[in-house]
């Protein structure tokens, strides 16, 4: 394949064909016969994955890896064969070795030769000192033994926990020949690889303005990565969705936060990207800055949290809330009676209902109540046979959405520091060969950069109407450990002049109550014409812990662009 890992060095293709552990099965295929690449990537990891991945493990300690992955690559093996294309994944999991060795099984099996490296060292769990009950213990690596594995001339590489990014930024580091120290190339690397990270939502997936496209069945995102570290976003051709300037600057919020974004080999500053685009279907990234990456690693760590059981209580037609306030007094009597009353008990009333309503579903307001507690007795019969018990004797019309449970496990997640220097990071070569990966010579404590400053404002003379924030703005939300992340974007500059002095932290907790006692940072990327809200806590104790409606605030920013402020009839 000539010097470098591709077929030109001029350019090289990167696609993506997973953005989580269950993503669209064929999208490997699809990737691999629907135009030309260099290599295909895939994200199987997130902080939910790694606690059934470590689940997994408890049964068969073989186990820990997305066996998805290996189900692809029966067909896919011998696709990317044929087409000179590299496999980059993650898919490792907690068992990289283990899922290496599997491929080059499965290779022998249907007759495709290749070449299988993997990488390791992110796992820290027999290092102990974690605390208690924790079942993974795992560092985000970089993209260093990416590199070299793919420089060995592996045609396979599978990871443990790498950040996200570093499956991109590691395979252009390999083709393009570059060092540690070139941190504007690696930086433009990662902001292109986060944007292919989740799939197709670079492409018109899970997108604001989706009536604008075709998005039943949108293509997967590649991106065309230049020596300099400039890229263009685009997919293959005929597939579905869209790729704009509006897509990529979605994704390029999605689980961010301020204007430096960490990761182990570059930070790259996002308050540089400059987004223009490049013809249809076609978003070209460039300008993208990096300085030294923060001396620590973040390392993930989840564990069993305990036990939880949820039943929802349906309140059709008339008086609402006194069925809601009946039907609560008579489960805490059960509990008090049962004398095992569970430690956390949180009910939650969603009035879905609407008067005169032509549909019985539409006249029905949802009462949910969860429960939480460290034994599951607390939380099996205590609930499900109270709430089973009052079938005919609370509320009138009283059903329940399913029967309730015996209550099932949940978890929990927590994200800590390591320092770099301490975390083992090795390319296992195709042949065997060990390769140790160093951490970066040059490291700089991640700082919050100085807010930028805010554009003109609007003439405030202008004439204004309540309206929802959606129609001049678009967002997205996302989760990281127990903080959410809400992304939001102007599609104008005039609306932008608007949206910077308009959407205060104060206004943004006044449009979501739910945020008002929690912190709330706001951030400002002019470039992007964007601010990017975090709101700790706001998920508790992660996706796993399920402590809210939404747990993983993946429709937060569909909520606050759902909320009415005066907008200038001018953006109107």
């Amino acid at each position: 394949m000539g010097a470098g890992i591709g077929k030109s060095r001029d350019v090289l293709r990167i696609g993506n064909a997973s953005g989580f552990y269950g993503d669209r099965f064929d999208a490997v295929r699809e990737m691999l016969t629907g135009g030309p690449l260099d290599v295909l990537t895939g994200d199987y990891l997130a902080e939910l994955t790694m606690l059934i991945l470590g689940r997994d493990r408890l049964k068969d300690p073989k186990r820990g890896y997305a066996k998805t992955f290996l189900r692809q690559m029966e067909e896919g093996l011998g696709l990317a064969v044929e087409r000179g294309v590299r496999i980059v994944a993650n898919a490792g999991g907690l068992n990289p070795a283990g899922l290496a060795d599997a491929v080059r099984e499965l290779a022998e099996r249907v007759g495709v030769p290749v070449r299988v490296a993997h990488v390791e060292g992110d796992d820290l769990l027999a290092r102990g000192g974690w605390g208690e009950g924790v079942l993974t213990a795992n560092a985000y690596l970089g993209g260093g033994g990416i590199a070299e594995c793919l420089r060995a001339g592996a045609d396979v590489v599978v990871t443990g926990r790498v950040t996200d990014a570093a499956l991109v930024s590691g395979a252009a580091a390999a083709h393009f020949g570059w060092s540690p120290s070139d941190l504007d190339r690696l930086a433009g690397a990662v902001v292109a690889g986060h944007v292919l990270e989740c799939g197709t939502q670079a492409t018109g997936g899970n997108y604001s303005f989706f009536g604008a496209h075709d998005v039943r069945h949108p293509g997967f995102p590649l991106a065309e990565i230049a020596a300099d570290g400039s890229s263009v976003i685009t997919k293959h051709p005929g597939t579905g969705g869209a790729v704009t300037t509006g897509t990529v600057t979605a994704q390029l919020l999605y689980e961010t936060a301020g204007a430096r974004y960490a990761g182990p080999d570059v930070t790259a500053r996002l308050d540089t990207v400059r987004l223009a685009a490049d013809g249809p279907d076609r978003v070209r990234i460039e300008g993208v800055r990096g300085e030294a990456p923060p001396p620590a690693l973040k390392v993930g760590l989840t564990r069993l949290g305990g036990w939880r059981n949820e039943v929802t209580f349906v309140l059709t037609g008339l008086d609402v809330a006194a069925k809601a306030e009946l039907v609560r007094a008579q489960m805490d009597a059960a509990f008090d009676a049962s004398g095992r009353r569970p430690a956390e008990v949180r009910w939650t009333l969603a009035r879905t209902d609407r008067a005169d309503a032509d549909v019985q579903e539409e006249a029905s307001a949802l009462l949910r109540l969860v429960v939480r507690d460290a034994e599951q007795e607390a939380v099996g019969r205590v609930v499900s046979g109270a709430a089973i018990e009052l079938a005919l004797a609370s509320y009138p019309g009283f059903h329940v959405t399913a029967p309730p449970g015996k209550g099932a496990p949940y978890g929990v997640f927590e994200a800590v520091a390591v320092d770099a220097a301490k975390v083992p990071h090795t390319a296992v070569l195709a042949d065997g060969t060990r390769v140790d990966v160093q951490p970066a010579a040059e490291m700089r404590e991640l700082e919050r950069l100085p807010d930028p400053g805010l554009p003109e404002p609007l003439d405030a003379a202008l004439p204004a109407r309540r309206a929802p924030l959606g129609l001049v703005a678009g967002a997205r939300s996302g989760d990281k450990g127990g903080s959410a992340n809400v992304g939001v974007w102007a599609r104008t500059d005039e609306a932008w002049r608007w949206l910077a002095h308009a959407l205060t932290v104060e206004r943004f907790r006044q449009l979501l109550p739910e945020t008002a006692d929690l912190t709330v940072e706001r951030h400002v990327l002019p470039r992007l014409r964007a601010l990017n809200f975090v709101v700790d806590g706001l998920l508790g104790e992660g996706v796993a812990a399920q402590a809210r409606f939404d747990p993983q605030a993946k429709a937060v920013g569909e909520w606050l662009r759902s909320r009415y402020m005066d907008i200038p009839e001018v953006l109107l």
